[in-house]
C-alpha cells in the first residue's frame, strides 16, 4: 500500500494530523509513504501582526482541542517581526529526503514541527533548520552534520526540488492541507481531506481496497 500526503509543516492542522498518521502506518506496516510539501505560504513577505497571531491562535485552539497536540502561544506571541513563510521548513524536508532518503520522513516532517510550534524555534532561518535536521536523522540513525545539511538546503537544486513539490501538490488538486491519497496503479485516490483520526482513516482505506 502506497500513502501520498500532501502537507506543510507549519499548517496547525497537519501538526495535529501527524500523530494520526503515525498511529495509521503502525497498524499499517505493509504501508509506504510519500510526503510531498505544500507550500502553503511559500515564499510569504507579510510581518505576522498582532491580528495575524490571534487567527493563528484561534486555529491552534481547536487544532489542540481536536487532537491532543501541545502549542506553545507564548512562544508565537512573543514572535517580532517574523515572516510566517513556510518555504523554508518545506525545503529542509526537502533537504533531508535528498541526504538521507530511506530515513522515515514522517519523523523528520514531525521533528520539524516540534521545533516551531512547542520549542517555538524560527523555522523560517537555516542555521536553524540544519540543526533541527541534523540532529533529527542523527537519532534516527542516519547521521548528517549540520553543515552539510546547511550547505544542502542551500542549493539552487534543493531549491527547485521543492518548488516541484508545490507544484505537484496544486497537479493533484490540493486545496487545503493535510490531503491523505492512496495510489492504486498508478492512480491517486482521495483517503481524505483535512485532519481525521487514524480509526476513520483505517475505514476509509478498507472500503477503497473492498
Amino acid at each position: 500500500m502506497e500513502l501520498v500526503l500532501a502537507a506543510d509543516p507549519m499548517c496547525s492542522w497537519c501538526y495535529g494530523f501527524g500523530k494520526e498518521m503515525e498511529l495509521l502506518l503502525q497498524r499499517r506496516p505493509d504501508a509506504s509513504l510519500r510526503i510531498v510539501l505544500g507550500g502553503l505560504r511559500a515564499g510569504a513577505t507579510d510581518v505576522l501582526d498582532d491580528a495575524g497571531k490571534q487567527f493563528r491562535l484561534h486555529h491552534w485552539a481547536m487544532v489542540e482541542e481536536v487532537s491532543g497536540v501541545p502549542f506553545n502561544r507564548e512562544g508565537l506571541l512573543s514572535r517580532s517581526g517574523f515572516v510566517y513563510d513556510t518555504e523554508p521548513v518545506c525545503r529542509a524536508v526537502v533537504t533531508a529526503r535528498i541526504l538521507r532518503p530511506e530515513a522515515n520522513i514522517l519523523k523528520i516532517f514531525r521533528a520539524f514541527q516540534h521545533a516551531f510550534y512547542v520549542d517555538a524555534l524560527d523555522t523560517t532561518d537555516g542555521v536553524v533548520l540544519a540543526e533541527v535536521g541534523s540532529r533529527t536523522l542523527s537519532e534516527l540513525g542516519h547521521p548528517v552534520s549540520a553543515e552539510l545539511f546547511l550547505e544542502t538546503w542551500t542549493k539552487q537544486s534543493t531549491l527547485e526540488e521543492a518548488a516541484t513539490d508545490f507544484a505537484v501538490a496544486r497537479a493533484m488538486g490540493v486545496t487545503s492541507f493535510p490531503t491523505l491519497f492512496l495510489k492504486q496503479g498508478g492512480t491517486l485516490r482521495r483517503v481524505g481531506d483535512g485532519y481525521a483520526p487514524a480509526d476513520e482513516l483505517e475505514m476509509h482505506l478498507a472500503s477503497m481496497a473492498a
